[in-house]
């Protein structure tokens, strides 16, 4: 196929491996919402990813990025959603009391629904103009010249999806694995209050990055 493969997937997975909103949000979720919640979320985010790929692979994303107004506007909704779901996280962490695995038995407040999950996943993924200039400036590294651009982009960029999903999936499955734990009031509301910094502070790096 012409396309090198083995960097490909190194650079994917370094790319996905690497801490974002998207992890800070499945984590969260997964506490909430148990690992259905945590699933729901992670493919929530693939399905925004799916979008991007086609997007891109159509060449649509490319003049979303021409678009300055337009891209900025992406960027600022993009960031304000990230803020807004962190400080969701620090006010429970604040101000809801109790242990989660009373929640968890039916015993406390609502449970985090999947399908809130999964549009969470899906909206921060799409607010995120850095995924599109991603898409936009690593898979076309790996087609060679004179190659059907949308059917090679199309492939890497699902190929991307897949893997993103297994890893958020597995996420998932290990906090919800250890979850009585990560119930317990004390230690969930550390981890409310980490990952709503972790989701403000990336929702503010967003406003303030000017690449």
């Amino acid at each position: 196929m012409g396309i090198n493969f083995a960097a490909f997937l190194g650079v994917s997975l370094f790319v996905i491996l690497s801490p974002g909103p998207d992890t800070a949000l499945t984590i969260r979720n997964t506490l909430v919402g148990g690992r259905g919640g945590g699933i729901a979320t992670a493919f929530g985010v693939v399905t925004g990813l799916a979008t991007w790929t086609v997007a891109s692979s159509a060449g649509l994303a490319a003049l979303l990025v021409a678009s300055q107004p337009l891209f900025v506007a992406v960027r600022l909704a993009g960031a304000a959603y990230l803020v807004f779901l962190g400080l969701q996280a620090l006010r429970a962490a604040i101000f809801t009391k109790g242990d989660l695995r009373e929640l968890a038995a039916g015993h406390a407040t609502v449970r985090l629904k999947r399908r809130v999950a999964y549009r969470q996943g899906l909206l921060s993924n799409l607010s995120n103009p850095k995924i599109v200039v991603f898409f936009l400036s690593l898979l076309p590294q790996f087609i060679d010249r004179g190659q059907a651009s949308f059917e090679r982009l199309l492939l890497l960029g699902l190929i991307f999806c897949a893997i993103t999903v297994s890893w958020l999936t597995l996420y998932a499955v290990v906090v919800a694995r250890v979850g009585d734990f990560l119930r317990r009031d004390r230690v969930r509301r550390a981890l409310e209050a980490v990952t709503g910094l972790a989701l403000v502070g990336l929702g503010l790096k967003l406003v303030t990055d000017r690449r």
